[in-house]
């Protein structure tokens, strides 16, 4: 069976903010093919409002839409899945949660845990991040040469984090690197769909050289 996310290069996480829906819609229109919320101080009441409109516009354009850290809120909305972290509820337990057919990612950040995230169900992975973030507050970067290593080793799609723009996507493409999240490229761009647009560019041009 195909991975449903072989294909999908340009991974958006966003936290919640109060033009949401319309940043989504405008990043998804510059090439962003798949989405995920990333809230961490919310409540759950909070969560599912905001995840149920943005669930609606990743439907109407086929994009996948996931939850960070919250499968039962992702069974609740009927999404596409969920993304957990190391200290977050199982893949085996989303899994049973969610079904079989759900798209159920995994953060990994060093070598023993890609070991043990390939044992898993994971539909995705993700190593990183590679340089150090303010998403990721007191987590080093892994460097680039783990995201390259697990992308090796992974028989599944390993999405890289952290310090990837529209500059840095061709070195880490010529790395062997195809899929990637983005935040602050996108989260702080006066105009996401531009700002999409040129990730994308930047994705497919070096991709399909």
């Amino acid at each position: 069976m195909t991975n449903p996310l072989a294909l999908r290069r340009l991974y958006l996480c966003t936290p919640l903010r109060d033009d949401l829906p319309t940043f989504v819609a405008e990043a998804i229109a510059g090439g962003v093919d798949i989405v995920q919320l990333r809230e961490k101080h919310a409540d759950a009441a909070t969560i599912l409002s905001a995840a149920r409109v943005l669930n609606a516009i990743c439907e109407d354009v086929d994009v996948p839409f996931i939850l960070n850290d919250r499968p039962d809120l992702a069974l609740e909305l009927g999404c596409s899945g969920v993304h957990v972290g190391q200290d977050d509820a199982p893949v085996s337990l989303c899994r049973q949660i969610l079904g079989p057919d759900a798209i159920v990612g995994l953060s990994t950040h060093a070598p023993h845990e890609l070991e043990v995230g390939m044992t898993t169900s994971a539909t995705y992975l993700s190593a990183g991040p590679i340089e150090a973030t303010p998403t990721k507050p007191g987590r080093a970067g892994t460097g680039r040469g783990y995201a390259v290593s697990a992308t090796r080793l992974a028989e599944v799609p390993v999405f890289v984090t952290g310090g990837v723009s529209a500059e840095t996507i061709p070195s880490l493409v010529a790395a062997g690197l195809e899929h990637f999240v983005v935040v602050r490229a996108l989260t702080e761009a006066t105009d996401p769909r531009r700002a999409a647009a040129e990730l994308r560019d930047a994705i497919d041009r070096t991709i399909d050289a």
